[in-house]
């Protein structure tokens, strides 16, 4: 969890309205694209490493793997340890759905993300909200098309029924209008994106989501070219690539817009993607209220 406050945050409040795109006039929407953890929500699933000699566990939080998992088993903190791709057992374990037999869906046995993201509320607020969470709530409250990038390997299902959980909480007005769901280390959606050796990483495999999830964006609202895109993450390789991806995008899409969001150690830095590079301003989170708006009327 992180202990720093994020002041800002707007709860469900009632004197909200709704709000047009940006660009409604012209025909344009505003999709939003979301990594899950460490932007919208922090929670306290822990990644397992393993020690190299005696093969002991320690458990270190995303955000440490965000910051550290280039050099785990080589140098830094984590230098005498090593990760594990099982599934089952591996480090990323409590990042995949577990099979649930009918008697425990009976007596209400939920995957561990879901469980995860109920604990989490139960922290005071600005422990579990992410850099991002008030982008997501605008986008939610607005019914913006969102779509969820996650390096998780839940089944799409799943992370639907994790956020959920906040609308049941009452700390989300109403479920989003999803364009797409692609936890890229599920088996399924990692084949659906064309991965089917299971060779891709998980940087590449965000940037085949997030093409695909702008083609669909085009196909299902149609091509205008005042379409604006957005797209947040903490993870250093993550952004390099997505980087590179929405540069590719913006040289087949020219007038259209393409923003990346920077959320590393809870700030909030906007990138928008320009032929010729990248234009970034920082934006404080009192302000945070859309990826592409920060004149809008705060409510």
């Amino acid at each position: 969890m992180s202990d720093s406050p994020l002041k800002g945050q707007l709860e469900l409040g009632i004197n909200r309205s709704k709000e047009k795109d940006r660009n409604f006039h012209l025909g344009g929407r505003s999709f939003y694209f979301f990594d899950f953890d460490d932007n919208i929500a922090f929670l306290t699933t822990p990644l397992i490493l393993f020690h190299k000699n005696d093969k002991s566990e320690v458990q270190i939080s995303s955000g440490d793997f965000a910051q550290h998992h280039q050099t785990i088993g080589s140098s830094g903190p984590f230098a005498d340890y090593n990760i594990d791709y099982c599934d089952v057992t591996g480090t990323f374990r409590n990042f995949r759905d577990h099979h649930v037999d009918e008697l425990e869906k009976l007596e209400g046995k939920k995957q561990i993300f879901v469980q995860d993201v109920a604990a989490a509320l139960g922290y005071p607020d600005f422990q579990w909200k992410g850099p991002s969470w008030e982008c997501f709530y605008h986008a939610a409250f607005n019914q913006r098309p969102l779509s969820v990038i996650t390096a998780r390997g839940h089944h799409p299902e799943t992370m639907k029924d994790g956020i959920r959980v906040f609308v049941q909480k009452k700390v989300l007005p109403l479920e989003p209008n999803y364009l797409s769901v692609y936890p890229v280390s599920h088996k399924e959606t990692r084949q659906l994106l064309g991965d089917s050796d299971f060779k891709e990483g998980t940087a590449e495999l965000k940037q085949r989501a997030i093409r695909a999830s702008v083609e669909q964006a085009i196909d299902l609202y149609g091509y205008n070219p005042h379409h604006r895109f957005g797209m947040s993450d903490d993870d250093p390789k993550n952004i390099q690539l997505i980087v590179e991806e929405m540069t590719r995008l913006k040289a087949r899409f020219p007038e259209m817009s393409f923003f990346m969001i920077e959320t590393q150690h809870g700030s909030f830095i906007k990138h928008e993607v320009k032929l010729n590079g990248l234009r970034g301003d920082k934006v404080e989170n009192l302000s945070q209220l859309s990826f592409f708006e920060e004149d809008r009327r705060k409510s």
